[in-house]
């Protein structure tokens, strides 16, 4: 399922991707809202900018993400 624009999200997981950096740790387990899917590409591997709650908008791969409901 695409991400989508205002949707939110949770940073659940450690990500595969070569992308992750081990910085990105510290965001595990936060809640933040979908600011730019990229959707142009709507390439799953892409990555997507998400602004995290309190700690400002940063891109994740897709696969760390998670939806949570409305």
């Amino acid at each position: 399922m695409p991400f989508r624009r205002g949707q939110k999200i949770e940073v659940y997981r450690k990500s595969d991707d070569e992308s992750w950096q081990e910085y990105m740790n510290q965001y595990i387990g936060m809640h933040g809202i979908i600011t730019d899917p990229d959707v142009s590409k709507n390439d799953p591997e892409a990555l997507i900018e998400v602004s995290l709650d309190e700690k400002g908008t940063h891109r994740f791969p897709q696969d760390c993400l998670r939806p949570l409901e409305d």
